[in-house]
């Protein structure tokens, strides 16, 4: 049987599987303060949330790192070619709001410069599309769903309202 050597003392791989399964059976028993407390032990900085099964998920996950010795080469390959991707979101500037950034447009809009039309209680309505919201009635609207909400009193979902919410799956359809 080969034996690893612990920080304290040599200790076989059964008897620190168990040991291990005892760290993460005493972290089902502490309080917030003491998981809080450990966190920071094992981290090395202090915990900032609160939150009980968070901590506990860290904390579990921290201890089997430490005791397997860090990740495997794999993991940490897989996290630095993560990290070197270019980040997915792109950003572009409005016009007018020239500090703002925002998503990219929802699949389910048609282009900017479109109408939407719906007839709601025999009226019929009609908001046109924007390259950063929509126009209502003279005014800007960062969201369908205020429009909706503006035009009914109640809260909508806007792409319901306005029927754009099958517009991906009729486009894909074609």
């Amino acid at each position: 049987m080969q034996k690893i050597k612990g920080d304290h003392k040599t200790i076989t791989p059964d008897r620190q599987i168990l040991s291990l399964a005892a760290d993460l059976a005493r972290l089902n028993d502490m309080s917030v303060r003491e998981l809080q407390e450990r966190f920071s032990e094992l981290f090395g900085f202090p915990a900032r949330s609160s939150h009980k099964t968070y901590l506990r998920k860290r904390l579990a996950f921290r201890i089997q790192e430490l005791s397997i010795r860090g990740l495997s080469e794999k993991a940490k390959l897989r996290i630095e070619e993560l990290a070197t991707e270019p980040f997915p979101v792109v950003q572009k500037r409005s016009k007018s709001s020239p500090g703002k950034t925002f998503r990219p447009r929802d699949a389910r809009l048609p282009p900017p410069g479109s109408i939407l039309r719906r007839i709601y209680k025999d009226k019929v309505y009609e908001v046109q599309v924007l390259d950063d919201g929509f126009g209502y009635k003279g005014k800007h609207y960062r969201t369908l769903s205020k429009v909706a909400r503006e035009i009914t009193g109640i809260q909508w979902n806007g792409f319901l309202f306005f029927h754009c919410a099958n517009r991906r799956k009729k486009e894909s359809q074609q």
